[in-house]
Formats: C-alpha cells, sequence, structure tokens
C-alpha cells in the first residue's frame, strides 16, 4: 500500500513536471498561436485589416508611446493602453516582418519625450508636479512620410482597429487621393458672377486632404487615377457620361452622388420662352440609381417636426420665430455611429433634401448614414415651391412614424445600365463617334457608393458662417457638413478592406475600487492642502500683529520674537510639503499595490489553486482503492 502511494505520488510529480514543461516549450515555439475568448472578439484582427497588412510593399515602424507608470492613476486609460498595446503586437504578428512596433515610455525630460513633443503628440497632465503622459502612435514609411494618432481617445474605442489600419494604409499608399468632381453647380466659382467668383468652402477643404479635378459636365471619360469620383447636381447629362459612370464604378470605382429635389444654391434663371414657369433648379440620376437599387423621387421632400430649422418670418402679429419644416438641423440621433462616414457627426444641416429609398428587385447593401427622425413626413415639392410660408407648411404637417433615409451607402453585385455596350453619337457628317473602347466594357460588377439626396448640404449658406478678422474674412463652420464630406471621401478612397471595416466593441471596464482609492486619497490631499493655507494665512497674521505693536517707526525691524515666527511658518511649510509628498506617494503605491494583488490573483493564486484542487483530489481517488 505504502509503494503504491508512492508510486502515485511519484506520478503526480512527474505530471506537475511534464506540465511546466509544456508551458516552456508553448512560450517558446507558439507564441503566434492565440485564442481569443473575449465577448466581441476584441483581439481578433478582421480580415481586411489582414489583408493590408499581409501585403504591404515596404516597411512600416510604428512607434507606440504609452506612459503606463504615469497612467497608473487613471485606470480607465492605463487599461485602454495595455489593449492597443496587444493590439498593436498582433498587427506586428500577422505583418510578415514589414511592420515594426517599438513600445517606448517617454519620461519626463527625456529624449524620447522631445521626440514625441516634435511628431504631434498630445499629452495630459497626471499630477500637480506637472507630470505629463503620453498616449499616441506614429509610424512612418521607408520614405520618412509620417502619420500619427495625436491621443488614443477613449470615446473612440470602438472605432480602434480602424484607426490603426487607416493609419497603416496611408502610410503605404502615401500619395494623396484624386478626386473628380462632375457638377452643374459653381462649385469651382464662376468669374463671370462676382458674387460667385470665389469657390465654395467645401472645395478649400477638400483640397487641404485631397487632389480635386473638375471633369465638367460632358466628359466622356473617366481618368483610372481618379479615386474618387464625385458627382453633384446632376443634370442633363449626355450618355456618353452616364456610361462612363456607370463603366468607372463597375470597375471599381467609387462614387459619392449629390441629387436634390429643389437645388437652392440652384442659379438656373426661368425659360425665357416661358417665364412663369418654375426654373429647373432639381436633379436626378434614375439611369443609374435605378440600377444600384435606389430611388430618389424628384417631387418629394424631407420634413421633419423634430429636426426643423427655426427661422424668421412676418405673420400677422409682426416678426416671428417659427419651424421651416423643409431645413433640418440633425443631431446624432439621425447618424449611423456603425460606419465610420458618420460615426462622429453631431450636427448636420441640410435643406430641402429628398428621400432615398430601396427597389424590392434589386439585392443590394442599404445602409443608411443620415435619416430624419420618426415625426418626419414627405412634403410634395411643388407646393412647396409655390407655397413659402412657413406657417402654413407646418399646418400641413401629420407625421408619418417613420425615418427616412437622406444619405446613404450603397455596396453590392449590379448590372449595367447600359446593357446593348457604349452609347453612339451621329456627328454632323453622319458618322459614327464611340465614347469609349469597346474591350473595357463590362455587364455587371461589385460598386461602392454613397447617395446624398440634397446637394445644399455643400452649400455655404448651410454650414459656414463669416467672421471678420482685421480685415479678413474668415470661414467658420457651424455643422459637420465638410466633416461629413471629407470623412466619406477619406473612407471611400481606401481599399474595400479599409471601407469595410466595422466598429468594434468596447473592452473597456470600470475600476470602481481603484476610482474609490484615488477620489479618498485627492480628497486627503485637499484636506491637507486647505490645512496648509490655514496655517500659512495664521503665521502672516501673527507677523502683522507684531509688526503692528511695535508701531510704524520700527515696523522694518524684525523682532527676535518675529523672526521665531517667520522660522515657524517656513518649517511649517516645509513639514506640509513633505506631506503633500506623501499623500501624492501613497496615492500611487495603493494603486500599484491593488495592481500587483489583482495580477498575483489572476496569474499565480487561481492557477494554484487548481492545481492543488487536482493533486488532492488525486491522491484522494489513490488512498480509496482497496
Amino acid at each position: 500500500m505504502v509503494s503504491r502511494n508512492i508510486i502515485s505520488g511519484t506520478g503526480l510529480v512527474l505530471v506537475a513536471c511534464l506540465f511546466v514543461a509544456l508551458i516552456i516549450l508553448v512560450n517558446a515555439t507558439l507564441t503566434n498561436w492565440r485564442l481569443d475568448l473575449t465577448e466581441n472578439r476584441l483581439f481578433t484582427l478582421s480580415d481586411g485589416t489582414l489583408n493590408i497588412i499581409r501585403n504591404l510593399d515596404e516597411p512600416i515602424t510604428l512607434d507606440f508611446y504609452f506612459s503606463q507608470e504615469e497612467l497608473t492613476g487613471f485606470p480607465a486609460l492605463s487599461n485602454y493602453g495595455v489593449r492597443v498595446r496587444d493590439m498593436l503586437q498582433e498587427y506586428a504578428t500577422h505583418a510578415n516582418s514589414e511592420l515594426e512596433l517599438n513600445i517606448i515610455d517617454p519620461e519626463t525630460f527625456s529624449e524620447e519625450e522631445d521626440q514625441a513633443v516634435a511628431s504631434g503628440l498630445q499629452s495630459v497632465a497626471v499630477n500637480s508636479a506637472g507630470d505629463r503622459a503620453y498616449f499616441g502612435l506614429v509610424g512612418t514609411n521607408s520614405t520618412d512620410d509620417e502619420k500619427i494618432i495625436p491621443f488614443f481617445q477613449l470615446n473612440r474605442e470602438a472605432a480602434l482597429e480602424y484607426d490603426i489600419t487607416k493609419l497603416i494604409y496611408n502610410l503605404a499608399n502615401p500619395e494623396k487621393r484624386v478626386i473628380g468632381i462632375i457638377t452643374s453647380l459653381s462649385l469651382f466659382g464662376n468669374k463671370e458672377l462676382p458674387q460667385q467668383a470665389s469657390p465654395w468652402t467645401i472645395i478649400s477643404a477638400m483640397e487641404e486632404f485631397f487632389e480635386v479635378r473638375d471633369l465638367g459636365v460632358r466628359m466622356d471619360k473617366i481618368d483610372t487615377d481618379i479615386d474618387v469620383l464625385m458627382i453633384v447636381h446632376p443634370k442633363n447629362l449626355k450618355p456618353e457620361t452616364l456610361y462612363a459612370i456607370d463603366q468607372y464604378v463597375l470597375h471599381g470605382g467609387k462614387a459619392m452622388v449629390f441629387v436634390d429635389p429643389i437645388g437652392e444654391a440652384d442659379q438656373t434663371p426661368p425659360n425665357p420662352e416661358s417665364p412663369a414657369a418654375m426654373p429647373d433648379i432639381d436633379s436626378e440620376l434614375p439611369v443609374l440609381l435605378d440600377k444600384w437599387g435606389v430611388e430618389v423621387a424628384n417631387d418629394k421632400v424631407a420634413g421633419d417636426i423634430n429636426a426643423a430649422m427655426r427661422v424668421q418670418t412676418r405673420g400677422y402679429r409682426g416678426p416671428q420665430e417659427i419651424s421651416y419644416l423643409p431645413w433640418l438641423r440633425l443631431a446624432e440621433e439621425s447618424f449611423n455611429k456603425e460606419d465610420f462616414a458618420s460615426s462622429e457627426l453631431s450636427v448636420i444641416h441640410i435643406g430641402t433634401a429628398g428621400i432615398i429609398e430601396k427597389k424590392a428587385d434589386v439585392n443590394i447593401k442599404f445602409t443608411p448614414l443620415i435619416t430624419t427622425t420618426r415625426q418626419s413626413m414627405k412634403l410634395e415639392r411643388d407646393f412647396l415651391l409655390i407655397q413659402r410660408d412657413p406657417n402654413v407648411i407646418l399646418e400641413n404637417f401629420k407625421s408619418e412614424e417613420k425615418n427616412y433615409a437622406l444619405a446613404v451607402r450603397l455596396q453590392g453585385h449590379v448590372e449595367t445600365a447600359f446593357p446593348d455596350g457604349k452609347p453612339v453619337d451621329e456627328n454632323e457628317e453622319g458618322e459614327v463617334k464611340k465614347s469609349r473602347d469597346s474591350s473595357a466594357f463590362v455587364r455587371e460588377g461589385d460598386i461602392n457608393v454613397i447617395v446624398v439626396a440634397d446637394t445644399d448640404i455643400l452649400s455655404d449658406l448651410f454650414w459656414i458662417r463669416t467672421q471678420s478678422f482685421f480685415g479678413m474674412e474668415l470661414p467658420q463652420p457651424i455643422a459637420d457638413n465638410g466633416n461629413f464630406i471629407i470623412n466619406s471621401l477619406d473612407n471611400l478612397s481606401g481599399s474595400n478592406d479599409l471601407i469595410n471595416l466595422r466598429s468594434r466593441g468596447e473592452f473597456t471596464r470600470p475600476f470602481d475600487r481603484v476610482e474609490t482609492i484615488r477620489r479618498d486619497a485627492e480628497l486627503k490631499f485637499r484636506e491637507r492642502e486647505q490645512e496648509l493655507q490655514a496655517k500659512l494665512k495664521e503665521a502672516e497674521e501673527k507677523i502683522r500683529q507684531l509688526q503692528q505693536d511695535q508701531g510704524n517707526d520700527n515696523s522694518l525691524i524684525l523682532t527676535p520674537e518675529q523672526n521665531k515666527e517667520i522660522e515657524k511658518f517656513r518649517q511649517v511649510r516645509l513639514d506640509t510639503r513633505k506631506e503633500l509628498r506623501a499623500v501624492q506617494h501613497e496615492l500611487k503605491k495603493n494603486i500599484e499595490n491593488l495592481g500587483i494583488q489583482m495580477r498575483i490573483i489572476n496569474i499565480g493564486l487561481i492557477p494554484l489553486l487548481i492545481t492543488i484542487i487536482a493533486i488532492g483530489t488525486g491522491i484522494y481517488r489513490v488512498n480509496r482503492r482497496p
């Protein structure tokens, strides 16, 4: 019996040794194997990200600046920083040696801190002594192009993978993206009209990020180096132009289309042959939109009682302010927070927008980006053109209890709008004039398009106010219209892998006990500081009293008693400062000790308990045997 117990005990020891050896072997040889058991698979890179980093053509260096020790007192940021670090290590693991990751903890007044500041990283103050912490990313490529994330904001946690992948993609493709614009509006200015001579502000904003080209409205070929085609207020486009757009999109080109039932910025004059008729200020693209699976009726306008702008009007009692249903001031509830084109918007101003509806007979992915609230209705376009009184429009409002889409993203496989191939045109001599080489013709393809049922979203009237500054007129945005356009173009100009990335879940969890420790320590710090101020005030009052007792003539001569009081004051100040430093040290020490305890419990104690239970169970079973 004793011999059997000895053999069984020896076997358990051998099993334990084998287990430890196996762990060491796995750590040494299988470091690239990972198992993500988080709720939203937060540490598993998306297929789009993997495609981008595995196809890098040049080495990229990522310098991750993370002041982990300084951020100990801010557990939310400290915990998030660990997640960012682990995520970046995942990138480096899957990048086939083309991605070099450096994790840097910049100490105060160090060269690393100087490099962080020079790169444009932001810092936060972590204590009253002026120490600062860094939590950002600097990426560089082989040609010294540099991209940064100044500070990883907690409110961007769901977009963490997108932000990092976008930075890497832009370093791998540093050339400025090209945006080609087809428009019937004077976006680039109209030199014939002095009041419209300057380009719209949106063009200036786009030129900061992209190379912007005016393609005109009668082109019949789109250059292959155009990254995104922007079509604004298309009116009476010739078939050759429509065909060029169709083929560009089916060949994988990205597009952003703006149509409008009432273009407020359209300055088209009335028809001289029929002066009484309303001018043609609407735009549509039915030939292409029909094939793309959506419809934008040019006789309907979105009205929203919750988002209606307040305008000044004259009533029977004089000037008054009233809601104008066709002009909308849309807030965060109207924006798709899962799509990176609209996820960061706060306020958008739109005027007389159309409504985008999905066609039932086309299999297309229809993703609304901007919508009305549920208290909305379809307004008749002709009614709005005739009736401009906001009171009358408001009186006819009746909510249809439905959110209407004003901007959408379309993705999917569609067919060409020109099944017979390229359109032809007879020139003056009767010869056939072809618009494009037939060898490039495709009948179907995958599209990625954003459609907006409003052109006034681009107009300065709806999102820009001009302020005078030392004789200069400076545009100031009052809404996020420009941000929406820039974000959408930036998103579309990336690869399909980047575009298809979606928001991820959040990892942050509250550390209630750590927060309690920090609050208690800060309270103690403030109380001690108040005691110091009281002692300083008391000592100064005592010195002042002693000087008054001596009289005005000898007020500048210090007595031994006054010198004693001053020395006492200095000692009080010195002692109290030491105590304040001790409180700060104790705060940091308490949080560090709590972190050590949690690591011991998670890493050591729990596995130890499991091992003890397993060994005890094994011994118990052996002893029960006859």
